[in-house]
C-alpha cells in the first residue's frame, strides 16, 4: 500500500495538478507508473522562440531559459507578477542537467572527430551559468567507457532494490533527526540551523574552510556540501558528518571525474 502524502506537500500536489489542467485534458494526480518515461513536451524558448520537440542537453537551451531557473531552486516556488497581482506556486523539484563537452560530443571520446573550436566550445558551455552551477549540489564528469569496462561493471552493481532500502533508510534518520521541525529532508535545513544546531564533527570542514578562502568555493556552496554531507552520514549511518563524508561532499559539489 502505497504511503500517504504529508499535507503539505498533497497541497502542493494539487496546485500544480490544478495548474496543468490548464495546459489540457492530461492530469498530474493520477495512478504514477514504477518508471516515468522520458519527457518530450514542446518547450517555447523566449528568446528563440524555438520548439524543442525531443530532450536536449542543458547548453541547447537559452542561457536566460536556465538562469530563470536559479529562483525556483533557491526558493522552490515560483512567483509570478502580472498587473497588479502577484500569485505564489510551489515548485519544489529535483534538477537533473547534462552536458557534453562541445557541440559535436565528439571531445570526450577517443576517436579524433571533434571539429569544434574553443571558442565555440566555450560559448556552449558558456550557456551554463555560474549562478545555476552553483545552485547544483552535485557535479560529476563521465569519461566514455569501453564495452569491455560496461560488461564487467555488471558483476559490482547494485540492485535497484538494494539501492532504494539504502535510500530509506536515510530518509528515516533524516526524518528522525528533524522530528518536530517544519522540515523533513537535508535539503529543506536552512544554512543558519544548519550551522547552530546540526553541525559536523569539530575539524571535519577543514579542507571545506580551507577551499572557501582559496575562492574555489562560495558561501552558498558550503551550505550545499554541508547538506550532502549529512545525506552521506544518513547512507552510512554515522551519527554526523565526519572528515571523510565533508571531504566526499566537496569532492562532489566542485565535480568529479569518473
Amino acid at each position: 500500500m502505497a504511503r500517504p502524502i504529508p499535507r503539505p506537500r498533497a497541497t502542493s500536489a494539487v496546485c500544480i495538478d490544478l495548474i496543468s489542467a490548464w495546459c489540457g485534458p492530461r492530469r498530474l494526480i493520477a495512478p504514477m507508473p514504477s518508471r516515468l518515461p522520458q519527457a518530450r513536451k514542446l518547450v517555447k524558448t523566449p528568446s528563440t522562440d524555438s520548439t524543442v520537440g525531443k530532450p536536449a542537453e542543458a547548453p541547447e537551451f537559452a542561457r536566460d531559459v536556465l538562469d530563470a531557473l536559479r529562483q525556483p531552486l533557491e526558493a522552490g516556488e515560483v512567483v509570478v507578477a502580472r498587473s497588479g497581482v502577484t500569485t505564489t506556486f510551489p515548485a519544489r523539484f529535483t534538477l537533473v542537467l547534462a552536458a557534453s563537452p562541445c557541440p559535436c560530443a565528439r571531445a570526450a571520446g577517443p576517436a579524433q572527430g571533434c571539429s569544434c573550436s574553443p571558442a565555440s566550445r566555450r560559448r556552449y558551455l558558456g550557456h551554463i551559468s555560474g549562478p545555476l552551477l552553483d545552485r547544483v549540489d552535485v557535479k560529476i564528469e563521465l569519461e566514455p567507457v569501453s564495452r569491455k569496462e560496461l560488461l564487467s561493471d555488471r558483476n559490482f552493481s547494485e540492485s535497484s532494490r538494494t539501492v532504494a532500502q539504502r535510500v530509506l533508510q536515510a530518509r528515516e534518520r533524516a526524518a528522525r533527526r528533524l522530528r518536530g521541525t517544519p522540515w523533513r529532508l537535508n535539503g529543506e535545513v536552512p544554512g543558519s540551523e544548519l550551522r547552530r544546531t546540526w553541525p559536523p564533527a569539530p575539524g571535519s570542514l577543514a579542507v571545506l574552510e580551507r577551499s572557501l578562502e582559496r575562492g574555489l568555493i562560495t558561501a552558498r556552496g558550503v551550505v550545499k556540501i554541508v547538506r550532502v554531507a549529512w545525506t552521506i552520514a544518513d547512507l552510512v549511518g554515522r551519527p554526523r558528518p565526519a572528515g571523510d563524508d565533508c571531504d566526499a561532499a566537496l569532492g562532489l559539489w566542485l565535480g568529479l571525474r569518473r
